[in-house]
C-alpha cells in the first residue's frame, strides 16, 4: 500500500511500535525461535502480516489453518518470494475451517504448539443483517473457538494463546462489537487454555486492510464509481505493520488474562473520515467534489471526471451498530503500564463459568437447530448474561442500504 496513502489515515510515517519491538526483541525470539506455532486465520490482512513479521525469530514449525484457498496461495509466494524473511522448515498452510471436525484431525496430528495466534473472525458490522448472520458471526467468532480450546488441551497446551480482539468490544453497540467481548469473556474465564497464557489485543481500524471502507475507495476509481464516506465520524487508525506489532507484542510480553490496548488519545490519534476521502481523491489526480445525494453522485461521475475531478458522497451516520467514534476502555475497565511506551494492558477477570457455559450452549443450539426461534432481540437477551454492557444501537437502517 503507498505509504503516503497510510500516514493520511494513521497521522504519520514511522511505525509507533517498533520502538518497543526493538526492546522486547529478546523476549520474542524466546517465545518464536525454534517453537512450534499455531496461526488461525492467517490469511487475512492483520493475520498475513503478523505471519510476516514473526518468521525473522525463526520459528521451527509455522502452521496456518485459514478457508481462504487463495490467501493461503498468495501467502506462500510472499514468504518464498522475500528476501527479509525465511519460511520455516515446517510450514504448512491447511486449507480448513478452523471449527470443523478435519480441522480437529489436522490438529491431533500436528501438534503440540508452543504458540497458537487467532485472526479467525467475522469482523464486519454489516454481517448483523438478520438472526441467521448474527449466529453466522456467533458460531465464527465464539463457539467454533471454545471448540478449538478442547482439541488444543487434548492434542497439549500450548504455552502461549494470542486471539485480536477489536476496540468496538468496548461498551459494544453492534453484534459484531458484542461476540468480541463475548469472546474476551471466553478467553478469560477459568482456564481457557488449561496451561496457557491467554492475552488479546484491542486496537486501531487497520488503514486500508482488506475489507475496510478506505480499501474499497481503490476499487470505487477502478469501477468508475463514487467514493462514499459518513458523515461526522472520526476513528483510530494504524497501519498494517504496526496492526502486526501490536499482536506480536501482546502475545509475548502481556501477563496472563491481559488485553493490550494502544496509548492513543482522541485529542492526537482520532482522524475524521471525510479528509481522508478528500486526500485519497486528490492523490488519484482528482479533486473532489463532494455530494449529499447518491443519485445525483453517481450520475455526476462523467462530466465530474472530464473536468479533473471525482464525486464524494457524504452519507447519514445512521446505520445499525454506528458509532460517531470508538474508544479502547470500557466504562468499568482501567487500563495499567506493562513496561512498554506505546500499549497499556487491561487485567480481565472474565464472565461466571456457569452462565458462561449457559450462553454458549443456548447460542449452539440456535446455530444446530434452525426450527429454534431466534431474532435480534432474543439473541442480544442470551448475550446480555455476560455482556451486559452490550446496548445495541438499532435504527433499522443498514450499511447495505449505502452506496
Amino acid at each position: 500500500m503507498n505509504p503516503d496513502l497510510v500516514a493520511l489515515a494513521t497521522g504519520h510515517r514511522e511505525s509507533r511500535w517498533a520502538a518497543d519491538v526493538a526492546a522486547s526483541r529478546d523476549r520474542l525470539a524466546a517465545a518464536y525461535a525454534g517453537k512450534r506455532v499455531l496461526v488461525i486465520g492467517g490469511t487475512g490482512s492483520i493475520g498475513a502480516a503478523t505471519v510476516m513479521a514473526l518468521l525473522p525469530f525463526g520459528p521451527a514449525s509455522l502452521h496456518v489453518i485459514d478457508q481462504n484457498e487463495n490467501g493461503l496461495a498468495e501467502l506462500a509466494r510472499d514468504m518464498r518470494s522475500r528476501d527479509d524473511v525465511r519460511a520455516a522448515a515446517d510450514t504448512r498452510l491447511m486449507p480448513l475451517d478452523y471449527g470443523a471436525a478435519v480441522a480437529r484431525r489436522f490438529i491431533d496430528g500436528a501438534g503440540p504448539y508452543d504458540m497458537v495466534l487467532h485472526f479467525a473472525a467475522l469482523k464486519h458490522v454489516r454481517s448483523e443483517k438478520e438472526p441467521a448472520s448474527i449466529l453466522h458471526m456467533l458460531d465464527t467468532n465464539v463457539l467454533k473457538q471454545a471448540r478449538l480450546f478442547g482439541w488444543l488441551a487434548a492434542a497439549g497446551a500450548p504455552g502461549r494463546y494470542f486471539a485480536v480482539s477489536t476496540d468496538k468490544a468496548a461498551d459494544p453497540v453492534n453484534f459484531m462489537g458484542a461476540s468480541k467481548r463475548l469472546m474476551e469473556q471466553l478467553l478469560f474465564t477459568g482456564h481457557a487454555v488449561a496451561g496457557a497464557t491467554v492475552t488479546s489485543a484491542r486496537f486501531a481500524n487497520v488503514a486500508f486492510s482488506a475489507g475496510s471502507l478506505l480499501e474499497s475507495w481503490s476499487a470505487r476509481i477502478a469501477k468508475r464509481q463514487p467514493l462514499a464516506v459518513p458523515r461526522d465520524t472520526r476513528r483510530y487508525f494504524v497501519s498494517l505493520d504496526e496492526a502486526a506489532a501490536i499482536c506480536l507484542l501482546a502475545s509475548t510480553v502481556l501477563p496472563d488474562r491481559h488485553l493490550a490496548v494502544p496509548r492513543m488519545t482522541a485529542e492526537a490519534d482520532l482522524h475524521e473520515l471525510a479528509p481522508i476521502a478528500d486526500g485519497f481523491v486528490r492523490a488519484a489526480g482528482f479533486q473532489p467534489s463532494w455530494y449529499d445525494d447518491e443519485t445525483a453522485a453517481r450520475q455526476a461521475l462523467s462530466s465530474d471526471v472530464a473536468k479533473g475531478h471525482w464525486p464524494i458522497l457524504r452519507t447519514p451516520r445512521d446505520t445499525d451498530g454506528e458509532k460517531a467514534e470508538e474508544t479502547f476502555l470500557g466504562a468499568d475497565e482501567q487500563a495499567i503500564d506493562v513496561g512498554l511506551a506505546q500499549l497499556r494492558a487491561v487485567p480481565q477477570q472474565g464472565a461466571d463459568a456457569a452462565t458462561l457455559a449457559e450462553v454458549l450452549q443456548e447460542l449452539q443450539r440456535m446455530v444446530d437447530d434452525p426450527s429454534r426461534p431466534a431474532s435480534k432481540a432474543s439473541i442480544a437477551a442470551c448475550m446480555a448474561r455476560v455482556v451486559p454492557e452490550f446496548v445495541h444501537a438499532a435504527s433499522g437502517k443498514g450499511l447495505d442500504d449505502r452506496m
